[in-house]
Formats: C-alpha cells, sequence, structure tokens
C-alpha cells in the first residue's frame, strides 16, 4: 500500500502548495483590522497541515473501495445533512446548515459535494459505456442528486445546492448522455433560467412578496436583485458587491500592495464583508490587481489541467467520472465565486476553493485531490502490473526477456572494450 505513494502526482502537489503560500497571507491581510476575527490565519495554517494528510492518506486507500461501497458514503452524507435540520443543527450567516459536535463543527453541504460525484461516478460507471436510458438511469440519477439538493435549500445554502446540480449535469454530459435528452435538458434548463430571469424582473413586486410572506426566503432578494437589477437594488443589498467591485477595479493591474488597499484596510473597517472567506478574490484584486488574479487563475488553470489529464489516462471509467465530477465541483466554484464580484453571477456563500477561510472546506478539497491522487495511483499500478505480465509472457513464449537482457549486456561490455 506504500508504494502508492509512489506516484504522488507532485504537480498537484506544487499546485497545492502554491495555494497555501496564497492563502495565509491573503487571510491574514484580510483580518489584520478585525480583533473578531484575527487569528484566523493561524487556523489556516493548521488547516493545511491536515489537509496534505488528508492528501496522502486518501492516495493510500484504493479508490475503488470508494465505488464498491458508495451507499455508505452517501447515506452517511444524507445523514449528516438531515442532522442539520434537527436540534442539533446550527444558522451561521442565515443559513442553517452547520453541525457542532463537541469541539469539532462541519458543513455536511460541503462534505456531501464529493460523497455526490462517487455517488453518481458510480451509477454512470454500472452502464458499461451503454447510452444512458431517460427513465431508467438519468431519471434515478438526477433523484440522487434532487434529494440532497431540497435539503440544502431547506437550510437555505442556495450556493452549494447550486453546486449539486452542476456536478450532475457535468457528469451526465461525459457520461454518454444520449444527444436528443441532452438537447432536451439544455433547451429545459434555458427555458427555466432565462424565463425565470424575465419573470423576476417584469413581476419583481410580486415575486418579492411571494418570497418574503410564503416562502419566508427575504434575503434572497438581497443576493439576486444586485445581480439582475442593480440600479434599484437597496444600498444594504447591493454593499457587499459594489463596494466589492470598487474596490477590485482600485487595485488596477498590480495592485496597491500588500495590506494596503483602501477598501479592505480601511481605518473604519473593511468596507466589504467576509473579506476572508466569500470575498477573499476581492483582497487579492485591490491588493495585487490584474496580475494578482490572472497568476491565481493559471494555477486553477494547471491544476484542472492536470486532473484532466489523469482522467484520460485512466483505464476504468469509474475513476474518469470521479475526477470529472470533481473538476465540475471546483470548476462552478472558482466560477461563481470570482463571477459574483464582476457581475456575473447573484450572490452566495459559497468559498473560493483553497484560498478562502474555512476548514470544512478546505478539507473536502484537500480530501477531492486525495481521490484524484488515489485514482492515478491504481492507474499507475495496473499499466505496471500488465508491463510486467507481457516481459513475463514474452519470456516464456520466445525468450523476449532473455534477449532483451542479452542485447543490454553486449551493448555494455561494447561500451566498456571502447573505452579500453
Amino acid at each position: 500500500m506504500l508504494t502508492k505513494w509512489k506516484h504522488t502526482d507532485w504537480t498537484l502537489i506544487t499546485v497545492l502548495l502554491c495555494m497555501m503560500g496564497i492563502c495565509i497571507p491573503v487571510v491574514h491581510s484580510a483580518v489584520a483590522n478585525s480583533d473578531k476575527f484575527r487569528g484566523l490565519d493561524m487556523q489556516m495554517i493548521f488547516y493545511y497541515i491536515l489537509g496534505f494528510v488528508v492528501v496522502f492518506l486518501m492516495t493510500l486507500v484504493d479508490y475503488r473501495l470508494y465505488v464498491k461501497y458508495f451507499w455508505l458514503i452517501y447515506g452517511g452524507g444524507m445523514l449528516l445533512l438531515l442532522l442539520t435540520l434537527t436540534p442539533l443543527g446550527q444558522t451561521q450567516n442565515g443559513a442553517q446548515g452547520w453541525l457542532k459536535l463537541g469541539p469539532i463543527g462541519m458543513q455536511p453541504a460541503e462534505l456531501f459535494k464529493l460523497a455526490l460525484v462517487i455517488a453518481i461516478a458510480s451509477l454512470l460507471a454500472r452502464r458499461n459505456k451503454e447510452k444512458l436510458g431517460f427513465f431508467a438511469d438519468v431519471i434515478p440519477i438526477g433523484l440522487v442528486a434532487f434529494v440532497p439538493f431540497a435539503v440544502v435549500m431547506l437550510q437555505n445554502d442556495l450556493g452549494n445546492a447550486l453546486s449539486y446540480v452542476l456536478i450532475l449535469l457535468g457528469l451526465l454530459w461525459i457520461g454518454n448522455l444520449k444527444f436528443l435528452h441532452a438537447i432536451m435538458i439544455f433547451v429545459l434548463g434555458a427555458g427555466l433560467l432565462f424565463g425565470g430571469i424575465k419573470a423576476y424582473v417584469t413581476y419583481h413586486d410580486e415575486v418579492s412578496h411571494f418570497m418574503t410572506d410564503t416562502l419566508h426566503r427575504g434575503h434572497w432578494l438581497d443576493r439576486i436583485d444586485p445581480w439582475l437589477m442593480p440600479d434599484e437594488a437597496s444600498r444594504d443589498a447591493s454593499w457587499q458587491t459594489k463596494n466589492g467591485k470598487y474596490a477590485i477595479a482600485g487595485g488596477g493591474m498590480i495592485g496597491q500592495g500588500y495590506k494596503q488597499g483602501e477598501m479592505v484596510q480601511n481605518p473604519t473597517g473593511s468596507l466589504v464583508p467576509y473579506t476572508y472567506s466569500d470575498s477573499i478574490i476581492v483582497v487579492i484584486g485591490e491588493e495585487f490587481g490584474f496580475v494578482g488574479i490572472s497568476l491565481l487563475l493559471v494555477l486553477y488553470f494547471v491544476l484542472i489541467h492536470r486532473m484532466i489529464v489523469i482522467a484520460l489516462e485512466c483505464r476504468e471509467r469509474a475513476g474518469s467520472y470521479t475526477i470529472v465530477g470533481i473538476v465540475a465541483m471546483f470548476m462552478y466554484q472558482i466560477f461563481e465565486n470570482i463571477g459574483m464580484f464582476i457581475g456575473l453571477m447573484p450572490l452566495t456563500g459559497i468559498t473560493l476553493p483553497f484560498i478562502s477561510y474555512g476548514g470544512t472546506s478546505l478539507l473536502i478539497n484537500m480530501a477531492s485531490i486525495g481521490v484524484v491522487m488515489s485514482i492515478r495511483a491504481c492507474t499507475r499500478d495496473m499499466a505496471a502490473r500488465e508491463e510486467f505480465s507481457e516481459l513475463d509472457k514474452g519470456e516464456k513464449n520466445d525468450g523476449g526477456l532473455q534477449a532483451l537482457r542479452g542485447a543490454a549486456s553486449r551493448l555494455m561490455s561494447g561500451r566498456t572494450r571502447k573505452a579500453d
């Protein structure tokens, strides 16, 4: 088992170390003027050390065990999600999505992302290259994602709930979905999206009353209005995104300098809320400018590109599908977190992978990288066994191995005589 460490992907490890080198100083800058949140950077050092331990431990476990027992993983994740709706659940930032188990606090919605990836990838792999049937496959797999989606929506956590949808769509697309069904899903999704936007803007007052009085989700208006109707949004609703845009714009090309941002380091307190977590990209943009954000995006590109290469090398569909689900999870979080501060996406509580403060988020992201490393290790072990088998077969059948050894011996002796 320990031999799996020799298959460690050092490109991924290097990217994670670079992410750590960005995260700790940026979180430190974000909380430098806050007595309430001071020390979060030191906590992230601990979480990163623990995260690297998780990566190497996950590498040692054959990922096929996760595939084999995916229902246990899925069921355990669902149990944790449901516990948040009981008196054990705690509310933070308007979402009842936290569990406090003694000194340990966790956010099950974050943990469940990887469980959902493994579950859907395992179900798709069982189809064994066959086209997915709409009622036999697409609908049941959709329910696997819809049930946790509904639970997380009840927790009032829109950001993580949407991540489940993107994971589902990404895996269905790569999982041999029929072209007709893909078109149907695309048309339905596009119709719901653009129809919903049109209805929201046209009947804004009616929608506001419904969401406030019936659904009791009035704070969702504060997130959607700055995105779709920025001119009509209230000052409080647009405070975070508008000031975030000003801060990023103020960074210019190379930024205002480390811990020198006018918005984040304002003497009266940061003018952008949650700069240590959801708004961490604002700190990078204001202090390091366009160059800083671009370098971060390059790191994300290398990370995702490397995972895709490993997925292409994998000889088993379960492994490839799992990596695709993890890539979809990361890409959604990156696009959503950055997009909500440049007007492309609505404001949600989603964190920026490997950069934002958050123990649960970081550990599940590191565990996901550990699964990718496990897939790579198993793929390399399988290739090595097949190569050894071919050599052994050649030795028995036609003396191929002896011939190879003889040729190498003659080559080395020839070089020795020439040297003499």
